[in-house]
């Protein structure tokens, strides 16, 4: 436990002790290393030959899907054979196995959610230093340190269960680290910021490294923003190996138009975007009348005094700072979360006959057939042991026929590239592939309404742009889309209305 009113709002200068990355910087050494999962026909990744010296700094591209979260867990030294993953060739971090050099590496996940273990903000960073018999005075230090230099906005005392999306990805980032690993391996530490404290947090690791010198593998798709970071950039392909090695200038001065299309983000080739077409007349789906929610033991409202309206033939995109209360917004709005004060009516045309009800107070087979939503975390979402059969779960459960519901949930999958998944488990998907079919589940019962809390999280340029085409022509046909975003590109192409919410006190 931290020590009475600790705090992690210590000065987060180059003095600060968590400035230093601290660990000697490693290499990396694989020799047609490969990768199947448990269950999968295809192998992740196979015949990958990489070394990377001691204090590089690398950026790791491919497209969705290309296994560069499955070779960041392999380095971290997650991957074990004996759970029926199937591996070939040598990966070795510091001449070693990577499990037998767990002590030298730090892994900040996709999904921050999946590495906050504890109650309290200070338990959690403390955790991995107990872990590692850092000596008890000095973890507290430690911890606070960290904290202050990702910036963290609350003291130790903090309930992580209270924190948003934004504010677990800096927690999880502190408490990597405060580790200070020689092996920093960081997969898209920014994804849940905001553009403002996604550039702090950028300048906050380029401090690190200039004054610790850790070897970086770092996964982005925010490529134009983390060129600052890195000096090597390293292309993998899908059930592959390297298939681009070098500078950022050389690799995409002399790859770029070829990787652009292969689904790369590159450096000044933007994806298009679609042309506006006409639409139907637009029609209230949703109202919130000072609509406003708190948090059972939070001190403050997430949301408070809201009033909005959502139509049809139109996208709204609800914009603002990490623990604005957008992502709380969104479940207000898909009637996941009732308000305390206020109201969220539907309107007619979401349900005829029912116009001005509170759609919160809907069963779920009725809210499920007119409203899609995609949660921030789309693990939270998920329930069958398939991609397929996870696809058929809505349609089922508003009544469709078995024959249309299969044949909308194919079409689904091969818009989306998950048709090659469709016997997968979810929980097996990559970030960027979870993302697309919770997506995939949220239209598979063509709903009027769809409320999506970061869509493009984890897509690569051509998924991002597919993604954007399909939303765009499910709006111009007349659906209503609310969505959530940091994604500035996304937002512009895609909304007619923005709603942006201030900074919680």
């Amino acid at each position: 436990m931290p020590p009475a009113g600790s705090s992690a709002r210590s000065e987060a200068s180059d003095d600060n002790p968590a400035m230093t990355a601290g660990g000697r910087p490693v290499a990396i050494a694989a020799r047609g290393w490969g990768l199947r999962h448990p269950g999968r026909r295809e192998w992740a990744l196979r015949g990958v030959d990489l070394d990377i010296g001691a204090g590089e700094r690398v950026l790791l591209l491919g497209p969705s899907g290309s296994g560069k979260s499955t070779l960041l867990a392999a380095l971290a030294g997650l991957i074990d054979p004996s759970g029926g993953a199937q591996t070939e060739g040598s990966l070795l971090v510091d001449g070693l196995d990577p499990r037998l050099a767990r002590d030298r590496s730090g892994l900040l996940f996709q999904d921050p959610e999946a590495q906050i273990v504890m109650g309290r903000v200070g338990d959690d960073v403390a955790f991995g230093l107990e872990n590692r018999c850092v000596p008890t005075d000095d973890i507290w230090a430690r911890a606070a340190a960290a904290l202050a230099a990702v910036e963290f906005p609350y003291g130790m005392e903090r309930r992580t269960d209270a924190l948003s999306g934004g504010e677990q990805q800096r927690l999880a980032l502190a408490a990597t680290l405060a580790l200070r690993p020689g092996l920093l391996l960081l997969d898209e530490p920014t994804a849940n910021l905001d553009p403002d404290n996604a550039a702090a947090i950028r300048d906050v690791l380029g401090r690190i490294l200039e004054r610790g010198g850790a070897t970086l593998v770092l996964v982005e798709h925010r490529v134009d923003e983390a060129l600052g970071l890195v000096d090597r950039v390293v292309v993998l392909e899908a059930g592959g190996g390297v298939v681009a090695d070098g500078s950022p200038r050389d690799v995409f001065r002399e790859r770029g138009t070829e990787l652009a299309t292969a689904g790369v983000w590159v450096p000044g080739l933007p994806p298009p975007t679609p042309e506006r077409r006409r639409r139907p007349p637009s029609e209230t789906v949703v109202m919130a009348d000072a609509a406003t929610y708190r948090y059972p033991g939070a001190p403050t409202d997430a949301v408070a005094g809201i009033d909005l309206q959502v139509r049809s033939s139109e996208a709204l995109a609800i914009v603002g700072p990490n623990g604005s209360g957008k992502s709380t917004l969104a479940l207000l709005i898909a009637g996941l979360l009732p308000p305390r004060r206020g109201s969220v009516l539907a309107g007619e045309s979401l349900y005829a006959g029912h116009g001005h009800e509170p759609i919160a107070a809907w069963p779920a087979r009725v809210l499920a057939g007119r409203i899609g939503t995609v949660f921030q975390d789309p693990e939270h979402q998920f329930l069958a042991s398939t991609v397929s059969d996870e696809l058929l779960l809505g349609p089922r459960r508003v009544g469709l026929d078995p024959a249309a519901a299969l044949r909308r949930a194919d079409e689904l999958m091969e818009r989306l590239h998950l048709a090659h998944l469709a016997h997968a488990n979810p929980f097996t998907l990559s970030g960027g592939e979870k993302r697309r079919l919770s997506v995939a589940s949220a239209l598979a019962t063509a709903p009027a309404l769809l409320v999506l809390d970061e869509p493009t999280f984890g897509q690569d340029r051509r998924t991002w742009s597919e993604l954007l085409d399909l939303l765009a022509a499910l709006r111009d046909g007349g659906r209503g889309i609310c969505f959530v975003t940091h994604d500035r590109p996304f937002a512009r192409a895609l909304a007619d209305r923005f709603l942006t919410l201030g900074a919680r006190a």
